[in-house]
């Protein structure tokens, strides 16, 4: 019922930037939170930023000051701005929204969805 599709990702020198983008389609009738989450190998999954549907954002204390969050609401649409980007940071990244769908004719309900990843790597 709902597709995230991130971009963005790809292979970056220590210090460059990149910019991901993650488009939700479906059957949406509005997305609460959305958020990026990223998952390094023998890592556990954790959250890197997230952004409520009011704009309130909140971000891993290891990348506070580096990266950005931001959506576009009329897009369905989440951004991650990464700058100054360290061997640390290289990993899969995760888009997540909390998103909610028509449930027949006169219900709705939430839906936890989550994209495909995307990878991004970080030379030293």
């Amino acid at each position: 019922q709902v597709q995230l599709v991130e971009s963005g990702g790809g292979l970056v020198q220590a210090g460059g930037s990149l910019r991901l983008s993650c488009a939700a389609s479906g059957s949406i009738f509005s997305i609460n939170a959305m958020g990026w989450y990223r998952q390094a190998p023998g890592k556990q999954r954790e959250l890197v930023a997230g952004i409520t549907s009011g704009g309130t954002t909140n971000y891993a204390d290891s990348v506070k000051g580096r990266f950005t969050i931001s959506r576009d609401n009329a897009k369905n649409t989440v951004y991650l701005q990464m700058n100054s980007l360290k061997p640390e940071d290289a990993a899969v990244y995760y888009c997540n929204a909390d998103v909610t769908v028509r449930d027949g004719s006169w219900g709705f309900k939430r839906l936890d969805a989550w994209g495909q990843g995307t990878l991004v790597t970080v030379s030293s």
